[in-house]
């Protein structure tokens, strides 16, 4: 097992799609606007949050009646209004030839004078491609078109003179700029947990976003990619989980029960979205074996609990080799408040005794 020796950062999933649980909670109104994105993340970073994840969807995965922000243009509004947080804007490959989407990433890095990254992510949701008339490659081929997507944009984002001849796509001499902020490229996450994904992550990414499941399971998944080849420095890992803090593990399962209820009562909505997931996927294979709240892992990755237990947690998920925390709450902005108050500081304390010791 590998200590970290560093603190552990936590990140907040932006609001783009409205909500990250139940879209009927009494307690937090269904609201896609640019203004609750905003306000949200602006109330993260002074809350010492280090990131947030601004999640991709042309469509949104509900139906066509729920607005979902668009998130490149979400993330740019987010660098120009805030000042220290990290934002981290998902893209799709097929969505954008990648000299476009390097040219925008390299224009946000700007803005936020360095302070961008990219998660690439394969991709699930089929009428987001098919209804727009985008071909939907079958799943290992889009590992194909998304290592040769992703070679040319880091390339790129490096500032090189770039030519790339591939079965997708052909650059001839293509440098962008403005280049390189402050010296570096922006960071690279990568998200999916199929062996394809797991190759790519080790090949080409410098973070590995893992969806929320108990530790060992996280453990497993770690030393899988740690075990291939790589070429330069260490990969990285960052987990997704929604939390459920409270003064006592009591309380937090009683909220969490009452999590289940309201799932419960929007299960039927949710017909659309599991009809328009690729099969192949790992991911939703993955979600069949841990029920949870949330999207990607969520609960599963047991973050319930007292405050002191889900300090605990994160600290034993940190050493596994977790860096990055993407964390999901409801009601949002009320959770994040709790969060960054309770255990925010129990970790870090944690964290200063193991470095002291």
């Amino acid at each position: 097992m590998t200590v970290q020796q560093t603190s552990p950062r936590f990140g907040v999933w932006a609001l783009n799609p409205g909500t990250w649980a139940a879209f009927k909670h009494p307690e937090d109104p269904f609201d896609a606007s640019w203004r609750r994105v905003r306000d949200h993340i602006l109330l993260a970073e002074r809350l010492g949050f280090d990131a947030t994840l601004v999640a991709q969807h042309t469509l949104s995965p509900r139906g066509d009646e729920f607005a979902y922000l668009d998130a490149w243009t979400s993330a740019a509004g987010l660098a120009a209004v805030t000042s220290r947080i990290e934002i981290i804007a998902a893209i799709k490959p097929p969505l954008i030839h990648p000299v476009v989407l390097a040219k925008q990433a390299l224009g946000i890095a700007e803005i936020s004078n360095g302070r961008f990254a990219i998660n690439i992510v394969n991709g699930w949701f089929k009428p987001e491609l098919e209804r727009s008339g985008i071909p939907l490659l079958e799943h290992d081929e889009r590992y194909v078109y998304g290592r040769e997507w992703l070679t040319t944009v880091k390339s790129l984002l490096e500032g090189k003179k770039t030519s790339f001849q591939g079965k997708y796509f052909h650059v001839d001499g293509v440098t962008l700029t403005p280049s390189l902020i402050n010296g570096r490229r922006p960071t690279i996450y990568i998200g999916g947990e199929s062996t394809p994904a797991r190759d790519l992550a080790a090949a080409l990414g410098d973070v590995w976003f893992i969806n929320g499941q108990p530790l060992t399971e996280v453990q497993s998944l770690i030393s899988s990619v740690r075990s291939r080849e790589r070429v330069g420095a260490p990969i990285r890992f960052g987990l997704s989980a929604y939390v459920i803090a409270r003064p006592t593990a009591a309380e937090a399962q009683e909220e969490l029960a009452r999590a289940w209820q309201l799932a419960e009562q929007e299960k039927g909505d949710l017909a659309y979205l599991f009809a328009s997931v690729d099969p192949k996927v790992t991911m939703f294979k993955t979600f069949e074996k841990y029920p949870h709240i949330g999207t990607n892992g969520g609960t599963a990755a047991g973050l319930v609990g007292s405050y002191d237990e889900v300090a605990q947690r994160i600290n034993a998920f940190h050493d596994a080799g977790i860096e990055l925390f993407m964390l999901q709450f409801q009601p949002v902005e009320t959770e994040t408040e709790r969060f960054a108050a309770e255990v925010i500081p129990r970790v870090r304390k944690t964290a200063a005794l193991a470095g002291a010791a």
